[in-house]
């Protein structure tokens, strides 16, 4: 059974459980299991949490619910609203830990960036989450809640915020695949008509490439799928994505093409490129990522730069990320350049940092650097200029 978190109590969280758990819930209570049916609609449709709210539920099965199961969202400590109409959650989910989960509109469509992992396992060099180093997995009630939180905030029950939330991406904190179980469950409620409802189409999963859960994952659910390839070449993208060490390009390809022809129907894997001033911009770069992508069938998205603190990396300027963008279109692929949104209230793709009592001592070892780094610039403002010219002279 999937990882459901229990809390301080030990009654269960009923966000957690797919259809098929439910209806064994009501079983195992001497209930019939159309119950089930009418609760998660109670849950995920009308964003109810108070068992006597529910109506055509009788009085001695609600008294028997309240002792026994719970609906309880994770606690939202901050909200932000950006002035383009991005919203980000602060979700505390105890023990000094915190993720984050981000609402972006555009036009009809609305998105939910929803985080699988409290930190991140990987340490992808241009990501600050990744900073945070990791603590642990998210349990499948703590997924569903960022989305039964979203969902809740966009006005009275009667309006369920249904249509506000139209699309899902597992692209928040965390590399989903490596909390395959709880993420793959919380996906299976979220396709559920009696649960969210989201298409597969409306539905992704990102992932940095982590091999053999892609395959694992086919054999599993029918969602769409998006990869985090930065690099068009193995050399630079063990820089960028260390995981490429243990699973390098041609495999990562592999289980592209193996998922295209999967899920024919799906057509392409979206290619997630985040573009680096000098890095990963240049034209040779885009030629190398059209020779890779030739019998992959790919829609590119590429990603200016998101700053953040002593990062290293900068933001290309429009023009190159514009030429970059051409070539690859002249090549038939279709390359779309995401729109920044909620940079303002650091809610922008790689800003994700929420708070992570870190196990991997990978957060102290960045700080460590970022303070060595600041020394070493205030003692080089101190020498003298003679010294700096005999320095760049040896």
């Amino acid at each position: 059974m999937n990882q459901v978190s229990q809390k301080s109590t030990n009654k269960i969280n009923l966000l957690g459980l797919t259809r098929q758990q439910m209806e064994d819930f009501f079983e195992s209570l001497g209930e019939k299991r159309f119950r089930a049916h009418q609760i998660m609609k109670w849950v995920h449709f009308f964003g109810v949490d108070d068992f006597e709210a529910m109506t055509n539920i009788g009085k001695g099965l609600r008294g028997k619910l309240a002792e026994v199961a719970e609906i309880k969202g994770p606690a939202v400590e901050l909200e932000h609203f950006s002035s383009d109409g991005t919203r980000k959650w602060v979700v505390d989910l105890g023990q000094g830990n915190k993720v984050e989960t981000v609402f972006i509109p555009d036009g009809k469509r609305g998105t939910l960036c929803v985080s699988s992992q409290v930190g991140c396992a990987l340490d992808c060099s241009f990501c600050s989450t990744g900073k945070q180093g990791f603590q642990r997995d998210l349990s499948v009630d703590e997924i569903i809640g960022q989305l039964w939180i979203a969902q809740r905030s966009f006005g009275a029950p009667e309006n369920h915020g249904i249509r506000n939330i139209t699309n899902i991406v597992m692209m928040g904190m965390g590399e989903p695949l490596l909390n395959f179980e709880n993420v793959v469950t919380a996906m299976e409620i979220m396709k559920d008509d009696l649960g969210y409802g989201v298409a597969k189409k409306r539905l992704t999963l990102s992932t940095s490439g982590v091999v053999p859960k892609m395959y694992e994952l086919y054999d599993r659910i029918d969602v769409a799928l998006a990869v985090s390839l930065h690099a068009p070449n193995d050399e630079l993208r063990d820089q960028l994505v260390p995981i490429n060490k243990k699973y390098p390009l041609s495999a990562l390809m592999a289980a592209c093409r193996r998922y295209v022809d999967q899920f024919p129907d799906t057509r392409r894997v979206t290619m997630e490129y985040v573009l680096m001033d000098g890095v990963n911009d240049k034209y040779e770069h885009a030629e190398q990522l059209v020779a890779l992508l030739q019998d992959v069938p790919s829609k590119i998205n590429l990603i200016p730069f998101n700053p953040f603190p002593s990062s290293g990396y900068k933001r290309p300027n429009g023009m190159r990320i514009k030429a970059f963008q051409d070539r690859l279109i002249k090549a038939g692929f279709v390359t779309t350049i995401r729109t920044t949104r909620g940079d303002d209230i650091d809610a922008a793709c790689g800003q994700l940092v929420g708070q992570v009592q870190d196990r991997t001592r990978r957060a102290a070892q960045w700080q460590a650097k970022i303070a060595e780094k600041a020394a070493n610039s205030q003692k080089g403002k101190q020498i003298p200029v003679q010294q700096v010219s005999v320095h760049k002279q040896s």
